[in-house]
């Protein structure tokens, strides 16, 4: 099943965006990717990509959506202390 990459919160994108290049060190957040699979030594086209293995995708999400998590996980924590100071 597919899923969908759909923000519940639209105008939340560039938020997200900037996010994804803090995360993955890269100028834009367009080149995070092409930057992780250079890391994984996954073969990334600029265009059609549809002979790259299913596991070999989501090694490269996986990367950036997981450590996406872990930033926000760490920004929210940074705010509960500061609320309790």
């Amino acid at each position: 099943m597919a899923r969908r990459n759909d923000i519940l919160v639209p105008h939340a994108r560039e938020g997200l965006n900037q996010l994804k290049a803090k995360v993955s060190q890269s100028q834009t957040p367009e080149q995070a990717k092409y930057e992780v699979a250079k890391e994984q030594g996954i073969p990334l086209n600029r265009e059609y990509n549809g002979n790259i293995k299913a596991k070999d995708a989501g090694k490269i999400g996986g990367n950036i959506g997981g450590n996406m998590v872990k930033e926000l996980i760490k920004m929210a924590e940074e705010q509960m202390v500061k609320k309790k100071v």
